[in-house]
């Protein structure tokens, strides 16, 4: 299994972050492409480099539209940009291709592979709800990072596993992140 995960300037770098090293554990390919605001959040919120994500997945640099994940021939599983900045949302929506992010999410699009996207953003103005609804139309899955609460968290850890586990539910990959409604615990 090959998983992108793009990540952009948006507030919530924390569950790219997690999504990524989960990814990782689970033993799976995973390709990451950082916008040049991605990664100052990354580093700001999570306190996270380069390096060390480099110890996860791939990078790629946004500017290299060269790269292997910029073609539909590198088939992958599908592709979540996890926090999603509007401006980015917006880029993809509008068939935007100038950043290998960008590319690379239109490439998911047109292939029909898994494309998720989970903004970070509140309140939405018409704008962005324009653009989420052009997305979803064109097969994106739109999740906002809204964790729920029922599973009673203690901690920010339990929310963002709780938003990371929808995430790698929706991509159909098998996980012990969180105790699922209904069924008794892990």
């Amino acid at each position: 299994m090959k998983i992108i995960v793009g990540i952009t300037g948006a507030s919530g770098s924390l569950y790219g972050y997690t999504l990524i090293r989960a990814l990782y554990h689970l033993g799976i390919e995973t390709h990451v492409i950082l916008t040049e605001m991605g990664e100052k959040v990354m580093q700001f919120e999570c306190a996270v480099s380069m390096n060390e994500l480099k110890n996860y997945a791939t990078i790629y640099s946004n500017r290299n539209l060269f790269a292997s994940i910029a073609s539909g021939s590198f088939k992958t599983d599908g592709m979540v940009i996890v926090p999603s900045s509007m401006n980015t949302l917006g880029a993809i929506a509008n068939g935007v291709g100038d950043t290998l992010l960008s590319r690379a999410a239109s490439v998911v699009l047109k292939e029909n592979r898994k494309l998720i996207i989970v903004p970070r953003e509140a309140p939405f103005h018409l704008i962005h709800l324009k653009n989420m609804t052009t997305l979803a139309e064109a097969g994106a899955c739109i999740m906002p990072a809204s964790p729920g609460f029922y599973h009673r968290p203690k901690e920010i850890w339990e929310l963002v596993n709780f938003m990371v586990a929808r995430i790698l539910d929706m991509l159909d990959i098998d996980h012990e992140l969180l105790e699922r409604w209904g069924e008794p615990k892990l």
